[in-house]
């Protein structure tokens, strides 16, 4: 086996919309620079994800330098949406899962855009200060550690070989026509290649470049892992396969969440070492 090494890192800045990959990115306490910082919300204010909508899958935001978002979808005009000056832009509070986070809405071009591609009216809404607004779970973290609109952790690491032995898996059960799944059905920011399959479960802290993570638990997974994130159409896998194959504490489960210990840059190449 080769080295470890960081072979891709993903942002998602528009939580359960399409991201982009990137060559290296910013550790920030609550994630990587620009990942999950937006929200699509209904006019109740209840938040969505591909669990609700699975054509959210279909649109696809990169990361602006200023904080702001680029959107683009087949059919659609590509759009910029700047940040939302919370001084002049409706502030209200979301309950994301069991936490209630106060985010700033954008009402204007951005929420038309996502309205237009889902097919329904919705709401942009943009988390302007993750410092403050959602603590993780302090059963597995630190005071004062916080999370952006990720479902929980700042992180989450899949590895290349995993996948690979998850995808031999599913070629010998009875939906191989789902099969081979690409790395995007479950949304990594950060994927290892190099170490033998199956090898983060059993990680409690890694160093990436230069930045230390440690592992705060594994990744429970969800229905959009069903989902083609090219054509937003569901089937079994790979839920399947791992329900039969893959479970820690009766939980399916896939990758590894992580709290980063200190901020930092992380670039594709990086070496990984696993440290306990």
């Amino acid at each position: 086996m080769s080295e470890a090494q960081l072979s891709a890192v993903h942002v998602y800045p528009v939580k359960s919309v399409g991201g982009c990959a990137l060559g290296e990115a910013a550790v920030e306490p609550w994630g990587l620079a620009g990942d999950r910082r937006w929200l699509l919300v209904k006019p109740d204010g209840t938040f969505l994800t591909q669990r609700h909508l699975p054509r959210m899958a279909l649109g696809t935001a990169e990361p602006l330098p200023d904080g702001g978002i680029a959107l683009s979808a087949a059919g659609l005009e590509p759009l910029t949406v700047p940040v939302p000056d919370p001084r002049t832009h409706r502030v209200s509070t979301v309950r994301v899962f069991q936490d209630p986070v106060e985010l700033v809405w954008t009402e204007g071009a951005g929420s038309a855009w996502f309205s237009e591609l889902l097919g329904r009216e919705v709401f942009l809404a943009h988390l302007d200060d993750p410092a403050r607004r959602r603590p993780i779970n302090p059963r597995y973290a630190r005071p004062g550690e916080t999370v952006s609109l990720a479902d929980s952790m700042p992180f989450l690491v899949t590895t290349t070989a995993s996948l690979a032995d998850l995808n031999s898996l599913i070629a010998q059960g009875d939906q191989a026509h789902e099969g081979p799944l690409p790395m995007n059905r479950f949304r990594p920011n950060l994927v290892v290649d190099g170490v033998e399959p199956w090898a983060e479960d059993g990680w409690r802290k890694l160093l990436i470049g230069d930045v230390a993570f440690r592992v705060a638990k594994p990744s429970t997974r969800c229905v959009i892992t069903t989902t083609d994130q090219r054509t937003a159409e569901r089937g079994k896998e790979p839920l399947r396969t791992l329900a039969r194959h893959h479970r820690i504490d009766n939980k399916v489960v896939f990758g590894q969440n992580l709290i980063p210990e200190h901020t930092g840059t992380v670039r594709v190449g990086d070496p990984v070492k696993i440290l306990e």
